[in-house]
Order: C-alpha cells, then sequence, then structure tokens
C-alpha cells in the first residue's frame, strides 16, 4: 500500500495504522519513501477485507491512495531504503542508481539473483563502483561469482574454466568493452559459450558488449545505470579514452 499526504497533520499515521488494525490488517513494514509519500506492507488472511479496505481509503480526504497491490521486489525494497528506485519511463527494466546508492543497488541485484538467472547489463563511468557492486550483491545472494573479464585489480581476460565454475549456481561477470574490444578468439569462444549456459551474467558497458559480438539488446532482462551524480553523461567516448590505460572498473 503507497499513499500521498495530501493535508499532514499530527496524529495522521496514527489514524491511518488504528483503521488498519481495526480492519484486521496487519502492518509488517512502512517507511516514508519520498516527500509526503509513505509505503507499507500489509499482511490479511481475508482477501474481502482488503477491498473494502481499498474502497474505503479511495475515498479518504487527507491521502490519496496511489498503490495498493501484492508486492514484487522493488516494493520492498523501496520500502526497506525508504527511496523510490527510479525507473526509465520508456524502458521500464532500465532502473538508474547514484553512488550514493550503492547499497540499494547492492540489495536490488542480490535479490535479482537470488530470485532469477537473469542477464544484467550494467552502465556507467570508470571507478564509479560497478564491479564491487556486482560482486558484493553476489555474497549477498550467497552465489559464486567467476571473473571472466575485468580491470579491477589488473587485466583479467580468462580463455578457459574449471569444473566447478561451470555450476548453474556460478554468476559471470564480464567486462563488455575487455571481452568485446581487446578479447583474443579463445576468450571471445569461452564468453560466446558462456553467453548460452543457464547462469547468472552481469556485463559491465552492455552496448559496446552488443556491438563487438553483433548481439540484440533482447539479451538483457535489466539495464541498471550508475552515476556520481543524477545528471552525469555516460560518455563511452570518455570510457574508451580511459580503457587505453586499463582503468575501466
Amino acid at each position: 500500500m503507497e499513499y500521498v499526504i495530501h493535508q499532514d497533520r499530527p496524529g495522521l499515521l496514527g489514524d491511518v495504522a488504528t483503521f488498519l488494525g481495526l480492519m484486521g490488517v496487519n502492518i509488517t513494514m512502512i517507511n516514508g519513501i519520498a516527500s509526503h509519500k509513505r509505503g507499507l506492507l500489509l499482511t490479511c488472511n481475508d482477501p474481502a477485507r482488503m477491498v473494502a479496505l481499498k474502497n474505503t481509503l479511495l475515498r479518504a480526504s487527507n491521502i490519496k491512495l496511489t498503490a495498493f497491490r501484492k508486492p514484487n521486489f522493488v516494493d520492498r525494497i523501496n520500502l526497506k531504503h525508504g527511496k523510490v528506485i527510479q525507473q526509465d519511463p520508456e524502458n521500464p527494466n532500465t532502473f538508474r542508481f547514484v553512488r550514493e546508492e550503492l547499497g540499494i543497488l547492492v540489495d536490488f541485484i542480490g535479490e535479482v539473483l537470488s530470485r532469477q538467472k537473469p542477464v544484467i547489463g550494467m552502465r556507467g563511468m570508470p571507478r564509479v563502483g560497478k564491479t564491487e557492486a556486482a560482486i558484493a550483491a553476489c555474497v549477498h545472494a550467497n552465489k559464486k561469482w567467476v571473473v571472466l573479464s575485468s580491470t579491477l585489480m589488473r587485466l583479467i581476460m580468462r580463455t578457459g574454466l574449471t569444473e566447478d565454475e561451470r555450476s548453474p549456481d556460478c554468476v559471470y561477470l564480464i567486462d563488455g568493452i575487455v571481452s568485446g574490444v581487446r578479447g583474443n578468439r579463445e576468450h571471445k569462444q569461452l564468453v560466446a559459450e558462456i553467453l548460452e549456459h543457464p547462469a547468472p551474467k552481469i556485463i559491465e558497458h552492455p552496448d559496446i558488449f552488443l556491438r563487438e559480438f553483433e548481439l540484440d539488446k533482447g539479451l538483457f532482462d535489466y539495464i541498471l545505470e550508475l552515476r556520481r551524480t543524477p545528471d552525469e553523461v555516460i560518455d563511452y567516448q570518455l570510457v574508451a579514452q580511459s580503457f587505453s590505460a586499463f582503468d575501466i572498473s
């Protein structure tokens, strides 16, 4: 349940909570998620009561009901952190984060890895924290990560994997520029093989990866954009300049 406060006054939240209690609805989580907006996670064993609750709240004068539905994992993360994850209005599977929201980003990726076997693309400028967030999310989801290509500590460009690194429980981390631009034939063969492997993958610089491997953008289930500030431009020409020194982690 999500609502916007039209007329804030002392005791408004208490009135809402009391009414929910009288309706036999339990509040399991509550948080402010934006200016004058609150979100609540509710439980109730009687669907008819939930319908009656929704109809009554739609007629409330001090608040405006903006959501009343079964929660998805994004709703739960929003409530946990008290912030709304920004989605691209034209591309619903593209989510935007800034560096101060790294905790939310790690939770987001971790939840996705716990529930699905997605292919995730991560856009962002050099040294903004993409690889670190991906590894932290793997830890959060209790998944083993396998780095196929990266420049986090040094240039990594794998050409083979051990048997335990081919488990469906592994998460494969790929740097799209290293693999697509600098990758040799053996490395690209390995990447192509892993793309067919039914396991989660996190690919940095997804646009360059798609271009170099001649793949369709439908490859990605989610695109995550990480910026230092909300108005930072992700400029791949500048990324390419940094890449000359392998400084694109």
